[in-house]
């Protein structure tokens, strides 16, 4: 396939014809077709993650399935190098009883018909669902992060597969920090988290993946950083509020990682779908906005372009992350021993 190379600097443009190959070699930074556009940007990395704030069609798979492609395909045509869906897309995060969304939820009241009938609603990594964005990813050349309940051996997982511009699987992450009071009481946790090396058409970002509750122990995005993260992608599914805002943005800046979160539109969710540099200060340390983008409640795309280069110039420098940790005095991090105000009865790992 020949392309077009359009180098835009100081409004002289230049057309010249390109083979795939040089194209990647250049790691353009623009894809549409069979047309390539380069700005005088383009030797340096600047990933641009899209968050795809989008309404399900609940239980309706094949629906689910054929909007989230026409989604990637506008996502695509934005730019995107990576694809972010909100939390357990295929189902979109709906439960078999609105009672277990209630203070007052009981497992036990449950009914075992529901449940069962919930269950089968998951699918596998091999399924027809997941293929289709693996080969979705291979046809746009864009890597796809897609949620979904995935088939488990007595219970499911709520998994998200990070899926490469090649079409492979290269990170599939389990919630960890299930949310046991609610829906996920029916879920199997997760064990461990995972940073994979992803190839993107700009080059090799480490990535990891947490998952709407897991932003809310400091230990999710610092397990992420010390495994190598540069950026975390956060499916999520509730309601984003100050406080939770706070959270993130917090988890930024003592992991001095990228951060982008994508969350449903209001009614279901609030929307507010974000995502955060880790530079909060400049070379004078001056302190720097690090907002990169956040939406309101509708449904939408939105973009968050973040500058690698500057990311991994600031983490060579700067104090946080693993640079000046005292582990020795860390001695209670790792108890799984839990006492009074914090045992709760629904809390699976006691």
């Amino acid at each position: 396939m020949i392309g077009f190379l359009v180098w835009d600097f100081e409004k002289l443009g230049i057309l010249i014809s390109l083979s795939n190959s040089l194209v990647e070699y250049l790691n353009m930074i623009y894809f549409d077709s069979n047309i390539f556009f380069v700005n005088s940007n383009s030797c340096k990395m600047k990933i641009k993650v899209a968050l795809l704030q989008i309404a399900s069609h609940k239980f309706d798979q094949k629906l689910n399935m054929e909007k989230a492609d026409l989604y990637c395909r506008k996502a695509n045509a934005l730019y995107a190098d990576i694809i972010l869906f909100p939390e357990m897309w295929n189902i979109g995060y709906e439960s078999f009883d609105e009672g277990t969304w209630k203070t007052d939820f009981d497992p036990e009241s449950a009914s075992k018909k529901a449940i069962e009938q919930w269950y089968s609603n998951s699918v596998d990594t091999d399924s027809e669902f997941i293929d289709h964005f693996r080969q979705l990813a291979k046809e746009l050349n864009t890597a796809i992060v897609i949620t979904f309940l995935q088939k488990g051996k007595d219970k499911p997982y709520n998994s998200a597969a990070l899926i490469d511009r090649f079409g492979k699987i290269v990170l599939n992450y389990s919630k960890v920090h299930t949310c046991d009071f609610s829906l996920e009481y029916f879920c199997e946790s997760g064990k461990e988290f995972f940073v994979s090396d992803l190839d993107t058409r700009k080059g090799i970002v480490k990535t990891g993946i947490m998952i709407c509750f897991d932003r809310e122990f400091p230990e999710s995005a610092r397990e992420l950083m010390l495994l190598g993260a540069e950026l975390i992608l956060i499916p999520n599914a509730c309601m984003m509020d100050t406080n939770r805002n706070a959270q993130l943005r917090t988890r930024v800046f003592e992991n001095m990682t990228g951060v982008a979160l994508a969350n449903y539109p209001s009614p279901k969710c609030n929307g507010r779908s974000q995502a955060y540099t880790p530079i909060v200060y400049d070379e004078n340390e001056i302190e720097q906005e690090n907002l990169l983008v956040m939406a309101g409640e509708d449904e939408g795309i939105f973009i968050a372009e973040f500058d690698m280069d500057k990311i991994r110039n600031y983490r060579q420098k700067e104090v946080w992350g693993n640079a000046y940790r005292k582990t020795g005095a860390y001695k209670n991090i790792l108890s799984g021993k839990v006492n009074s105000p914090f045992d709760r009865k629904l809390n699976k790992s006691n």
